[in-house]
């Protein structure tokens, strides 16, 4: 019996159901085997993800491309970097991840900047990929919920070789009431370009990760960006108004009874 015969049959002929599951989930299920060995084709499809992966990793974050599309959002960027000099001691030393480089801060620090409510931070994290392809239609999404709550927005931060922690540094030193981090997921191996979002109020260098409200897996083939805007915008009501976050403040923004200004500006297909 071949590979493929294999894939779509079960012993005595009968149609595999799991076949038809495939088109539901990017997921590895019926992948079929060869003896006691997956079959070629989809052999050669796992090192393929896997080397998608590593090089989601590795790819240098362009954070220049991103400033005309936030520009004519109507946002000011500035860039920094973190205490890890380049990549290899950013993957090694996450420590120096999660703390602004002497140069950055100085640089911050001097802006003058007038405190802003809500800073956004986007970051390279473990796939700039992510971010190359879902942090500006993220933040297009997001800015109508902004300025519902009347929340001031200071400049996007550009951030290199970043830890989520980074934006806590920033945040503090810029005084901003709360802090978003948008930052690129750990590859998986069917989804090499996911973002993730950190939520904290109050920033400061000593916070928790306890202390941050996660919403992850932001791309079209996930959660897509005006559900994920709709949630950051929610728990960043709650967090204003409760003056909190992390494990104290649950997202329950599928509940209706609870939606206050922010309600949902799109409907499910």
């Amino acid at each position: 019996m071949n590979d493929e015969t294999e894939k779509g049959r079960l012993s005595g002929g009968h149609p595999n159901p799991w076949e038809t599951l495939r088109q539901f989930t990017a997921a590895r299920i019926a992948l079929g085997r060869t003896g006691s060995s997956l079959p070629t084709a989809e052999l050669l499809k796992f090192g393929l993800a896997h080397a998608q992966a590593r090089d989601a990793v590795h790819l240098p974050f362009a954070s220049e491309e991103l400033e005309i599309p936030l520009q004519q959002l109507g946002l000011s960027t500035l860039t920094v970097t973190s205490a890890a000099a380049d990549r290899a001691t950013y993957l090694c030393r996450p420590d120096l991840g999660r703390k602004l480089s002497t140069g950055s801060r100085d640089m911050l620090s001097h802006h003058g900047d007038k405190p802003a409510d809500v800073m956004l931070v986007v970051a390279d994290g473990l796939s700039s990929k992510a971010v190359h392809r879902q942090a500006v239609p993220l933040i297009t999404a997001l800015l109508p919920y902004l300025h519902l709550l009347g929340l001031t927005l200071g400049p996007v931060v550009l951030a290199h070789q970043s830890r989520v922690a980074l934006g806590d540094d920033i945040a503090e030193v810029m005084q901003a009431k709360a802090v978003v981090m948008l930052i690129g997921e750990r590859p998986g191996l069917s989804s090499p370009d996911s973002l993730g979002i950190y939520m904290t109020w109050g920033p400061h260098i000593q916070r928790l990760e306890s202390e941050r409200n996660c919403i992850s897996n932001v791309r079209p083939e996930g959660l897509d960006y005006p559900q994920a805007a709709f949630k950051l915008a929610w728990l960043l009501e709650q967090a204003f108004q409760r003056q909190l976050s992390g494990v104290n403040l649950k997202d329950e923004s599928d509940n209706p009874a609870l939606h206050n200004k922010v309600m949902p500006m799109f409907t499910l297909g």
